[in-house]
Order: C-alpha cells, then sequence, then structure tokens
C-alpha cells in the first residue's frame, strides 16, 4: 500500500508525468527515424518506469549481446548523460526538504535505466 501511495504522489509531486511524457516524446522522434527504433523502446521502457518507479526495479535482461553495449555507448554519448545529469540534479533537489527525500531517491534510482537503457528490464521488487 505505501508503494502505491508513492507512486501516486510522484505521479503528481515528483515529476512523474512530466517524465514520462519527455520520454513518450523522445520515444516518437526515435520511431520516426526509423534507424533508432531500438532507442524508442528504451524510451518507452524508460517513460514506463518513470511513472510509476516505486516497488519496480532495473535488472540485466539475460540474453543480450555485444549489439546492445554498442549501442548503449551511442545512447550515453547523444542522450543518456543529459538524462543522468538532470535524474541527479533533481534528485539533490528534492533531498534537500525532508518530504522530498523518496523522490529524490527515485531520481538517483533513474540515474542507471538513463545511462545504461539497453539490455536492461524492469522487473517489481521483491
Amino acid at each position: 500500500m505505501l508503494r502505491f501511495v508513492l507512486n501516486v504522489l510522484w505521479l503528481v509531486f515528483g515529476g512523474g508525468i512530466v517524465l514520462a511524457l519527455g520520454y513518450g516524446v523522445a520515444a516518437l522522434i526515435c520511431f520516426a527515424l526509423i534507424v533508432t527504433i531500438p532507442f524508442g523502446v528504451a524510451s518507452l521502457r524508460l517513460a514506463s518506469y518513470s511513472l510509476w518507479p516505486f516497488g519496480r526495479t532495473l535488472v540485466p535482461k539475460p540474453g543480450t549481446g555485444v549489439a546492445s553495449g554498442v549501442a548503449n555507448l551511442l545512447w550515453v554519448l547523444l542522450a543518456g548523460w543529459w538524462l543522468a545529469l538532470s535524474h541527479i540534479v533533481a534528485g539533490l533537489a528534492l533531498c534537500v526538504t525532508v518530504i522530498g527525500i523518496p523522490f529524490g531517491v527515485a531520481n538517483f534510482k533513474l540515474v542507471p535505466a538513463a545511462l545504461w537503457p539497453l539490455g536492461q528490464e524492469i522487473v517489481e521488487s521483491p
């Protein structure tokens, strides 16, 4: 029940809707460019994760190969570093207040996903 409450508060006050919309727009752009469709799929995964982060975690997907590693390097160079930086800045800003600490931690949890999204999957945390 606590996860549900935190996720609803995240949607309203933590920026979950804004993050998900941003990742969704990035996914649409990637889908339109055809060659970047794998990045669009990763962006949709990030949108889903940023919409409902509490009670979920990111784990390596079995069976991913060298291609996802190379694509992740491209992702980090083109988009991942500034996405991760924005999550770090937002997380630090939210951790200034006691009420914002859970939302700051959720932003810090999104940093690895923003940096290295391909070859990962989102699962329910125990």
